[in-house]
């Protein structure tokens, strides 16, 4: 019986090639069909050559690329391709049920006045169809004061204390609001970076936006971007909500859908 060839060698021509004698072009073409979780946990560990190879720069631009994952905008310089390449298959909507699909799971119903939160479908009384077909529903408030929050831990959420500390990937906020029609509402929006401590690192808290009466009821987005913020963040604060301005029984305020939370580099379509 022929021998059986050993792990990580091939036959050819009756001889034996080892998977490490292939040019280092080669290899890194293979390397880069590997899962990156895999190239970390599993292959840089196998040799000192493997650990250099998947240390390389080239690797990681090579995988990017492969993926879809390229630079959006005038500067398209990547500082570290692997940190680029891992913010990028992480990226996600950090939000939990931002749609409205499961009640109100999730959410940390801190103010809840006059008649309270409510669920509605899209477009509601006196409303207007939200722009993107997959939202089918939103949150509204009533007359008294309804706010709703949720509190992001990003360790728990796949996102460690050095990629944050070092490389302070850009974290993206958005959240969408609109009114009835027939109704002046209030809309407000409340974002932290907290330490391990809940200490407050940077803020987001722009002015309550008023809606008159007859406005056209459009929906219309909120976003913010925080930048190269203090090292330390190891959570995310994210609160909105409002109410009318009219003190009408029933549900005439503010409808809020559609918030998100992602945290990585914007990359072209």
């Amino acid at each position: 019986m022929g021998q059986k060839a050993s792990q990580g060698s091939v036959k050819e021509g009756g001889s034996m090639v080892h998977i490490n004698d292939l040019p280092e072009d080669i290899l890194l073409d293979l390397l880069s069909l590997v899962p990156g979780r895999d190239l970390i946990r599993s292959c840089r560990v196998v040799c000192s050559q493997w650990r250099d190879l998947v240390d390389t720069t080239a690797l990681w631009k090579r995988k990017s690329q492969q993926e879809g994952y390229l630079p959006k905008g005038q500067d398209r310089s990547v500082p570290d391709w692997k940190i680029f390449y891992f913010l990028c298959i992480m990226k996600r909507n950090l939000i939990k049920n931002h749609l409205a699909e499961d009640g109100f799971k999730h959410w940390d119903l801190d103010s809840n006045q006059g008649d309270e939160w409510k669920i509605e479908d899209q477009p509601g009384d006196h409303g207007r169809e939200f722009p993107h077909p997959h939202v089918r529903k939103y949150f509204v408030t009533s007359f008294g004061l309804c706010t709703k929050n949720q509190l992001i831990d990003l360790k728990k959420e796949g996102y460690w204390a050095e990629l944050m500390d070092k490389a302070k990937p850009d974290i993206v906020v958005k959240d969408w609001y609109a009114a009835r029609y027939d109704c002046g509402c209030q809309y407000n929006l409340n974002v932290k970076l907290l330490s391990a401590d809940y200490i407050v690192l940077e803020e987001f808290d722009p002015e309550s936006v008023i809606i008159e009466q007859w406005s056209d009821a459009e929906w219309q987005e909120m976003t913010h971007t925080f930048h190269n913020y203090p090292p330390g963040v190891r959570y995310i604060y994210f609160k909105h909500g409002g109410k009318d301005t009219q003190f009408w029984a029933g549900w005439y305020g503010v409808r809020v859908t559609n918030s998100s939370i992602t945290i990585g580099p914007d990359v072209a379509s």
